[in-house]
C-alpha cells in the first residue's frame, strides 16, 4: 500500500493545480467526498482563492466569447 503522507506524519498538501482541479469538479457539481475533505483538512486557503479567481474569470471569458460568437451570426 502506497502512504499518501510524503515524510513521517506531515500530511500531503495540496498543490495550486490540484486546488484547481478541484475548483472546476466543485463547480460542475462532481467533486469527490475524499477530494473535499482533503481539501478542507490539508488545503491551503490562498490556493483556493486563487483557483476560484481564475476560475471566475475563464469562465467569464469562455460566456463573452460564445454570446459574441452567437451575436455574431445572428446579424
Amino acid at each position: 500500500m502506497t502512504d499518501p503522507q510524503p515524510s513521517g506524519d506531515r500530511p500531503a498538501r495540496v498543490s495550486l493545480w490540484q486546488a484547481l482541479k478541484s475548483t472546476a469538479a466543485a463547480a460542475f457539481g462532481v467533486q469527490t467526498e475524499a477530494a473535499r475533505q482533503r481539501d478542507f483538512s490539508h488545503g491551503n486557503p490562498a490556493h483556493f482563492i486563487i483557483a476560484g479567481l481564475i476560475f471566475t474569470v475563464v469562465f467569464v471569458v469562455v460566456l463573452l466569447v460564445i454570446v459574441n460568437l452567437v451575436l455574431s451570426q445572428a446579424g
